[in-house]
């Protein structure tokens, strides 16, 4: 397929060829097929909504995507893509936050249209109605559009390679969301490079449970199925969040092939298993891809889901770790699919000097790090010194930059912090890059990450990244949640003390109790990183700030913590007397 097909040239078509075949199903309950799209009725459908839609005078305008899970938001996203419309896609508000994340997107975009559907519509308004966020905005219902005739061809202006396919708001993780400029170019890019590294073949059938906005989802529950031409099993989030075996449940009844889920997915996968409430899950023989990205990938939780669902047939070769951001369109890297992934022992103090050294046997001093895979031609990866713009030895961690025809167009109506991030230049060598703001290294062609360069806690001139000291705190308690729990350092005037929030709920609570779980994360903590937490706060589930796929948002967190946002169930503060001059870092003798 030309890589410069637009998605709207693609369904077209299929539409044409292909017209009775399978393309989407979305399952109620995350179980029970309750709505089918062939590729013809998806191209009668999206052309139907570009003829309305330049009927409105928005062609080569934007609009916010405002819809909840199911077939819609796909009718409505090609249609947009068809009239050179850049929808800008954004979670259903439940509560008031999300509604002010909905108005500084619209905002930020330029557009006072918002594409819905009838129900959610009238659910805002209900709900909302009389708030300044929905003052001025003009909500559209796109499912009463099937009553508009499709226009025998595309409006006037059909796109280009080059034209804006999308607006991808970036999940807030690391600062205020900003919209990232996705391309038809850049994701035909993206989906051809997916597809040479994890093929789709004819027989391919893709499952999946993402939030469709997010950039995971949408490649690997619309774009890629529809690039390669296989049909794709659609669920709501809350469908395998409430019970989620029925992912994988899913995947051995629809014949899935291809999947994808952060870590913590597979780890809520694996409880299952071990609760007992994964027993009827079936046969997953078929399952070829388990794309694990999004957050750190964690040895044990790899190894313990091959562990636990070997004996349903899956494969050791399934889990493929991958590594991608929404400035690259998606995908970076990616481990293959025919060989089992990758896992260094590396040692844990020089790591934190940002020195990679590689230990041939398990120590109490050695940190597992979990291949990501690596690039497919076309995209190309650089391990810099960002002090100096100069590419690092092999043996330096240093922070991840990207080149090749996936890295996206820029930050919208955001020139300077687009020539900053998007075009990048070595200090000795020609060429402009990508800065992913992602610490690693690469070693034996594959791609290892290390953390977040603006995450990075120092003390005493080392390195600790604080996704390792959470999953330790993590670790130290049986009930804890993946992504239960922030660290970050806040300095008071006289030495950075370590923070740290947990997420906890009530059958924690009740056994082993708070204090306990206060003693269990310091020692571990202490134990694994020879670090004192200064300051821990215990706080009740759905309290910490998430981005759409689950990643703890530090800063936000941290900004939250300063402002005397949290409501704690119990505050910590060590006592024990600081050197200043060690800023509070629990150093010992010999460490």
């Amino acid at each position: 397929m030309n890589t410069v097909d637009t998605l709207p040239e693609i369904l077209r078509r299929r539409g044409a060829q292909q017209s009775d075949r399978t393309a989407y199903v979305f399952l109620r309950d995350g179980e029970v097929p309750a709505e089918t799209l062939t590729y013809g009725r998806l191209d009668r459908a999206a052309r139907s909504r570009a003829a309305a839609l330049a009927a409105l005078g928005l062609g080569g305008g934007t609009v916010v995507l405002l819809y909840p899970s199911g077939l819609e938001f796909i009718r409505s996203l090609l249609g947009c893509m068809s009239a050179r419309v850049a929808g800008a896609p954004v979670q259903v508000p439940r509560r008031r936050d999300g509604l002010t994340r909905l108005r500084r997107v619209a905002d930020d975009a330029g557009t006072t249209t918002v594409l819905t559907t009838e129900a959610v519509r009238d659910d805002l308004l209900g709900r909302f109605g009389d708030e300044p966020e929905l003052a001025g905005l003009n909500l559209v219902a796109t499912d009463g559009l099937d009553r508009v005739d499709p226009a025998s061809d595309w409006p006037a202006g059909r796109p280009g390679p080059d034209d804006i396919a999308l607006l991808q708001y970036t999940s807030g993780s690391t600062g205020d969301p900003k919209g990232v400029m996705v391309t038809h170019r850049n994701f035909a890019a993206n989906a051809r490079e997916t597809d040479e590294l994890w093929p789709c073949s004819p027989d391919a059938t893709l499952v999946n449970w993402l939030p469709l906005f997010h950039d995971m989802g949408l490649l690997f529950g619309i774009i890629l199925p529809l690039w390669a031409g296989v049909p794709s099993y659609l669920m709501a989030p809350d469908s395998f969040v409430r019970r989620p075996a029925r992912w994988l449940e899913a995947i051995a009844r629809f014949g899935g092939t291809h999947s994808a889920a952060p870590s913590f997915a597979y780890e809520l996968c694996v409880r299952a298993a071990a609760e007992g409430a994964a027993a009827n899950v079936g046969d997953l023989s078929r399952w070829r891809v388990a794309a694990n990205g999004a957050e750190p990938v964690r040895w044990d939780v790899v190894t313990a889901f091959q562990e636990a669902y070997a004996g349903h047939g899956l494969s050791p070769h399934t889990m493929c770790p991958g590594y991608g951001l929404a400035e690259n369109t998606l995908k970076v890297t990616g481990a293959s699919q025919h060989q089992r992934p990758g896992m260094l022992r590396l040692d844990a103090a020089a790591l934190r000097d940002g020195t990679v050294r590689v230990l041939g046997v398990p120590s109490a001093g050695s940190t597992p790090a979990v291949s990501v895979g690596g690039t497919v031609p076309g995209t190309e990866v650089r391990i810099v010194d960002p002090a100096t713009r100069v590419v690092c030895a092999p043996d330096r961690v240093g922070e991840i930059w990207v080149g090749g025809p996936c890295v996206a167009a820029g930050y919208w109506r955001r020139p300077e912090l687009s020539e900053e991030t998007f075009r990048a230049r070595l200090a000795d060598r020609p060429g402009t890059w990508l800065r992913t703001g992602d610490l690693g290294f690469v070693y034996d062609g594959e791609l290892y990450i290390t953390g977040r360069l603006k995450d990075v806690i120092i003390r005493k001139g080392r390195n600790y990244y604080p996704q390792d000291i959470e999953y330790s705190a993590e670790r130290a308690v049986d009930g804890l949640y993946p992504n239960c729990a922030a660290a970050f350092a806040v300095d008071d005037g006289e030495y950075e003390r370590l923070v740290l929030l947990i997420e906890v709920d009530g059958r924690v609570l009740r056994r082993p109790g708070p204090a306990a779980v206060r003693d269990l994360v310091r020692a571990a903590v202490h134990e694994h990183h020879r670090l004192d937490v200064d300051e821990l706060l215990l706080l009740r589930r759905g309290t910490l700030a998430k981005t759409s796929s689950g990643k703890i948002q530090r800063r936000a967190c941290r900004r939250r913590y300063l402002d005397g946002h949290f409501a704690p169930l119990l505050i910590e503060r060590a006592r024990v007397e600081r050197d200043p001059v060690a800023l509070g870092a629990g150093a010992r003798e010999g460490e």
